[in-house]
């Protein structure tokens, strides 16, 4: 553990995952009520894809289990937030879209936490985050080709 870069490197991540654990936090205590960070992420990613997505295709993409995921929807289609239907081409799959309703829990909930990142952002000042942007993506990249 005396390499420098093994240092440097269990720095960051330390860095990196207490700041996720705060952001969450945070992020979570200012989403509207009953709206869960989990609800918000699959609502907040469906608007941006537009279109439908198969449970399968949403739990590859945030890395749960399928059924993590038919959790997750089950709760955002009891809110009335997405519109789960039979695949009419095989109908052992379904897929999912965000409702106008949902729609508008997103942007309410988007409303509420753009306050708590944008203050983050101001104190730490926006060219520095500018700057930590690249690195970050660069890593992202880098665990995804790692995650297979």
């Amino acid at each position: 553990m005396n390499n420098p870069v093994n240092s440097l490197a269990v720095s960051l991540f330390s860095e990196i995952l207490t700041v996720d654990q705060l952001a969450r936090m945070n992020v979570a205590k200012a989403l509207p009520k009953g709206m869960e960070l989990s609800h918000f992420s699959v609502l907040n990613h469906l608007a941006h894809v537009g279109g439908e997505k198969t449970p399968a295709q949403l739990a590859r993409t945030f890395h749960l289990t399928r059924g993590a995921m038919t959790n997750t929807l089950g709760k955002l289609e009891w809110a009335g937030w997405v519109h789960i239907r039979p695949d009419w081409e095989d109908a052992r799959r379904k897929l999912v879209s965000i409702s106008p309703t949902g729609i508008a829990a997103r942007d309410a909930a988007l409303a509420a936490i753009t306050p708590v990142i944008a203050e983050v952002v101001e104190q730490i000042g926006a060219e520095k985050v500018r700057q930590a942007l690249p690195v970050l993506r660069e890593m992202r990249k880098r665990l995804l080709e790692t995650d297979g």
